[in-house]
């Protein structure tokens, strides 16, 4: 049986739904999987302090450095007590290049599973070249990448484990699960939220007074993707609204090609949304109107409330049109650029 190490990006949000369904991607192709726990690692470096004789404590790592080399130096353990044929980062937001030279000279095909296009393409085309192959979440830039090494577009996919209508504990009229970024914080307010039950989640730690009354979970809390899409089977309605921060608002463009990760969920569910266009939404869901504007998009929310049968036939095939994104293709996908 072929043997995969599939690489925690870091950070627990969304990313890291990619890494578990990259996991059961592989499973599912029939390959024996390791994860490596770099979020786990990274934690407990981040917190781990050290009692001196004086009976004070310091940090056992008190640079960010200190924190990444910490936690990737596991990784030769791992892939030396069990010798993967591919060794799979996902984000890459934390790497080492001495160890992607070191794996790859030992015959270990290195890919990444790159997650931030084109908000990141800056940072990610500087280290494409030290894998065999990636994949992009958007193609808008894929050439560039293609002059770099072996690179293929994988859509957003979504787990039917975990992303499948039904019934739901949580009500809401409208649900919106996302990270609260100052450009959508600006384009929520400015919505007419009244009489409509709106539930906000996922990452609200900066949550304007404005929209803190709608946030349905402590401020320092994030959401899993399990709740999340129970939260999407108990709402009426939904909408997806794409940040325009990326790299700090200095380098990239935030306008991409491709949906995002979050359509594909909403869908997958049987949840209505409005959505903003990009040109594969476009093409993917003619069944879901389009906003532009915080006005069109309150209005449109209060018309899917009160049309019931017309905002579940047009969830019905929104939910077939992306049937075939799953995770267990896109790693096929993968597979193909390694030449595997």
């Amino acid at each position: 049986m072929p043997r995969a190490l599939v690489v925690h990006p870091g950070p627990d949000f969304s990313v890291a739904d990619v890494f578990r369904g990259t996991c059961r991607g592989f499973k599912e192709l029939g390959w024996d999987v390791m994860p490596y726990n770099l979020g786990d690692r990274m934690q407990w470096a981040s917190i781990t302090h050290l009692g001196a004789r004086d009976g004070t404590f310091h940090k056992a790592f008190p640079e960010p450095e200190d924190v990444y080399g910490f936690a990737l130096s596991g990784l030769y353990r791992a892939a030396y007590r069990w010798w993967p044929d591919v060794i799979v980062f996902v984000s890459g937001f934390i790497l080492d290049q001495d160890i992607l030279e070191v794996f790859k000279a030992r015959g270990h095909k290195v890919a990444c599973v790159f997650t931030e296009s084109p908000y990141e393409d800056s940072r990610q085309l500087m280290v494409a070249p030290a894998f065999d192959a990636v994949t992009l979440n958007d193609p808008v830039s894929l050439d560039m990448y293609r002059n770099l090494t072996s690179a293929v577009y994988t859509p957003h996919a979504y787990d039917p484990k975990i992303h499948h209508p039904g019934s739901s504990t949580c009500k809401s009229d409208c649900v919106f699960v996302g990270t609260g970024y100052p450009s959508r914080q600006a384009f929520m307010e400015r919505v007419d939220w009244s009489g409509i039950d709106l539930a906000l989640a996922g990452n609200w730690d900066n949550a304007s007074d404005k929209l803190t009354p709608f946030v349905v979970h402590d401020l320092e809390d994030c959401l899993d993707n399990e709740d999340a899409a129970e939260m999407y089977r108990g709402s009426a309605t939904s909408f997806n609204l794409y940040r325009s921060e990326n790299n700090g608002d200095v380098v990239d463009s935030g306008d991409g090609w491709a949906m995002g990760p979050r359509e594909v969920e909403l869908a997958a569910c049987g949840t209505w949304f409005a959505r903003q266009s990009r040109p594969e939404s476009d093409d993917t869901f003619p069944m879901l109107p389009t906003f532009s504007s915080p006005e069109e998009l309150g209005d449109q929310i209060r018309w899917a409330i009160t049309h019931p049968e017309q905002r579940e036939t047009a969830a019905t095939a929104a939910r077939a049109a992306i049937a075939d994104r799953t995770f267990p293709n896109n790693v096929a996908a993968l597979l193909g650029a390694l030449g595997v």
